[in-house]
């Protein structure tokens, strides 16, 4: 299983270099950043969301939730692109990320139904909350595209407040 996953993560970050989806990094570079438990297989995302919810209104910041696996390549280059500046400076000053792990589409299938997140139509897929729980945001048709920083800065932009 592990093997698998490994496969399928290189499998990913190869068509990744190749087709431009990581931009401006060498691959070792990359590779570096990749983060194989980016979604925590026993986490509590109930609990997870609740404690975010508590540092947001303290930090009056926003909530991000992240919908994804840890065989999901465009999940990890989601992450790189997150950690890029200027997307890291933002995720700091405006917003709280939880990660859900989904599993192979069979794992916290109800929280993703509780913010409108389709997770069979793919991931990553993401819902903002505001620091009170309020739905903002909840991605129903693949609206925004993780393909590049650039699509992520105008994403955080245009959630930051």
């Amino acid at each position: 299983m592990i093997i698998r996953q490994q496969n399928a993560l290189c499998s990913a970050l190869f068509f990744a270099f190749t087709f431009g989806f990581v931009s401006s990094h060498a691959p070792a570079q990359v590779l570096a950043q990749v983060n194989k438990n980016l979604y925590s297989e026993t986490a509590n995302p109930t609990a997870d969301i609740s404690a975010a919810l508590i540092r947001a209104r303290k930090e009056h910041k926003r909530v991000i939730l992240d919908f994804g696996g840890n065989w999901c390549g465009d999940c990890q280059v989601l992450d790189i692109y997150y950690h890029q500046s200027p997307n890291a400076e933002l995720l700091a000053k405006y917003f709280i990320v939880v990660h859900i792990n989904i599993g192979h589409m069979d794992k916290n299938v109800d929280v993703a139904k509780r913010y409108n997140v389709p997770i069979t139509k793919g991931v990553p897929a993401l819902a903002v909350l505001s620091a009170h729980g309020t739905l903002l945001y909840s991605e129903r048709e693949k609206e925004f595209e993780h393909t590049s920083p650039e699509a992520v800065n105008a994403f955080l932009n245009r959630w930051k407040s």
